[in-house]
């Protein structure tokens, strides 16, 4: 059995990267934290196309709930690890920084940056003992070119990217590779609300983006074929920013 755990498993590009991850082979832990009832869905969804996963729950702004999950489902499973990480859980609070709440700077940091180090810790000896290992980040083009109104989440992503980088170098030798994806606008509960059709014109391919177009991405940098790849950030923008 091979695993994998995609933290905000359950909905948009999460879901989307469950299902195909599902349709590689892989048991996938779909991490959600409040939200049963998506869960279950895309639970549900996996093994309808045949595939199998299981719900995993916790905040991944809390590190000892993170660390009751994952050292507990890995006394359960003390021959078996998981190879794949896909760390896509995260959360926006945007508004300019002169009015920005400092609960707002924090929860965001929290959820985006700093869970990327809580859950990817857990699971790194166990990739680097089997010398096998797939760690891809979910960022954001906020991270890459910085948005205003998103100085939070910006940076987070962007310390992200960081880590993506440095992380990458000291692990490359034990075949346990760390890449990142930075979507732009792509077409989920996160961008429902902003004006589609006038951030399209800004678009070389006119249109956002699919969450499962974010997902063949993932799916191949989790895969042997990306063996080589390591410490990239690959954009999934349309050409909005290059």
């Amino acid at each position: 059995m091979k695993y994998a755990l995609v933290t905000g498993g359950s909905r948009g590009i999460g879901k989307a990267i469950s299902i195909k991850l599902a349709e590689m082979g892989y048991f996938v832990l779909i991490n959600f934290n409040a939200n049963t009832t998506d869960a279950e869905n895309t639970l549900n969804e996996i093994r309808t196309k045949g595939g199998d996963g299981e719900l995993f729950q916790f905040d991944v702004s809390d590190p000892e709930m993170i660390k009751i999950a994952i050292e507990g489902w890995q006394a359960k499973h003390p021959d078996e690890h998981i190879e794949v990480l896909v760390n896509n859980a995260g959360t926006s609070k945007d508004m300019l920084m002169i009015w920005m709440d400092e609960k707002d700077w924090t929860n965001v940091i929290r959820t985006n940056l700093d869970s990327f180090f809580y859950v990817t810790q857990l699971l790194l000896k166990d990739m680097l003992i089997n010398k096998f290992g797939r760690i891809i980040n979910v960022v954001s083009l906020s991270g890459i070119k910085g948005l205003p109104g998103q100085t939070n989440y910006s940076a987070a992503k962007a310390g992200v990217i960081g880590a993506t980088k440095a992380l990458a170098q000291e692990i490359g030798k034990k075949n346990v590779t760390v890449n990142a994806v930075a979507p732009g606008f792509i077409r989920t509960d996160m961008t429902k609300d902003l004006d589609e059709k006038e951030l399209k014109k800004m678009i070389p391919l006119n249109r956002f983006g699919m969450p499962e177009e974010v997902a063949e991405v993932v799916g191949f940098l989790a895969s042997e074929k990306s063996s080589y790849i390591t410490g990239e950030v690959i954009n999934i923008n349309g050409g909005l920013y290059t």
